[in-house]
């Protein structure tokens, strides 16, 4: 039998003083509200409940069980509402792994803006820029940018992301100014390691510009300081460099062909039960108030 549902029922019994009121609670007939005490009894070894055609009443055990089993059942009644509550409204802390790049002013507004919509859900970022799995280290959802999520996550495509290939003037001016794709085949690369490690760039059309890598890493903001101080081309999130290009510290290349755009994935372990943090997240970085708002 199911024991924790003849828990139930006999603290049932208990306060009411009633199988017939007891059963009708619960939805069972009278023989088999009995069976689930006995059921307890049996667990326990002895006689929980006085009965008689008139009255039941508790046993000195049954009284000692009931104050021990009352707490208990309350404490998982109360549980379960909590996780009921977190199902469904968007609370309590959500923790995201982010690619270090997106400690930039777009995404801060964003994520301000979504604080705003759902103030009960604390944000807890980490842009440490270590591989990590979201099971074994607690993460709710990654944000990435790759053509090639890990098949071993639920993928949901919330945006895409436009890398612009940048140099510093200065560094232009020490080449020469190159304009075309001959002209700039062999200068020096800051490599960003997962969109062109190699320094082999994809322009579309069957085209591909090969550069010299000088400098590689996964780490964003330091190839990006890196291209501010001339130490070579680089290829950057549109949204990271923006400001730069207004200012002129960078300046954009090959402005004629298309920037690369890669999809941008929200990676998370399970879709069952997905708690409200997360969807609620989800929806609004896929919606119009979300990513679209800052790629602009």
């Amino acid at each position: 039998m199911d024991t924790l549902l003849s828990l139930r029922v006999f603290t049932t019994v208990a306060e009411l003083r009633s199988f017939t009121d007891t059963a009708e609670r619960f939805g069972l007939s009278a023989a088999m509200t009995s069976k689930h005490v006995q059921h307890i009894e049996a667990r326990v070894g002895a006689r929980l409940l006085n009965r008689t055609s008139r009255s039941v009443s508790l046993t000195e055990a049954g009284t000692l069980y009931l104050a021990a089993v009352r707490p208990l059942l309350e404490g998982l009644d109360e549980a379960e509402a909590r996780l009921s509550q977190a199902t469904h409204s968007p609370r309590g802390t959500l923790r995201i792994s982010l690619p270090v790049w997106m400690a930039s002013p777009g995404f801060a507004k964003l994520f301000a803006a979504y604080r705003r919509a759902f103030p009960q859900v604390i944000l807890d970022l980490d842009l440490s820029g270590k591989p990590v799995s979201l099971v074994d280290d607690g993460f709710d959802l990654a944000l990435r940018v790759t053509t090639t999520p890990d098949e071993g996550l639920i993928a949901r495509r919330i945006g895409e992301i436009s890398f612009q290939l940048v140099a510093s003037p200065s560094l232009l001016e020490s080449l020469g100014n190159p304009m075309t794709i001959d002209q700039l085949t062999g200068a020096p690369f800051l490599a960003y390691t997962p969109v062109a490690a190699q320094g082999r760039i994809p322009l579309g059309q069957g085209r591909e510009l090969h550069l010299k890598p000088v400098m590689q890493s996964a780490n964003e903001t330091l190839l990006h300081l890196a291209a501010c101080e001339g130490a070579g081309i680089a290829i950057m999130p549109d949204i990271l460099v923006r400001d730069d290009l207004r200012a002129g510290r960078l300046q954009r290349l090959l402005e004629e062909i298309a920037p690369q755009t890669i999809p941008l994935y929200a990676l998370y372990a399970d879709r069952s039960y997905l708690p409200a943090k997360v969807r609620s997240l989800l929806d609004f970085l896929a919606g119009p108030h979300g990513i679209a708002t800052i790629r602009g």
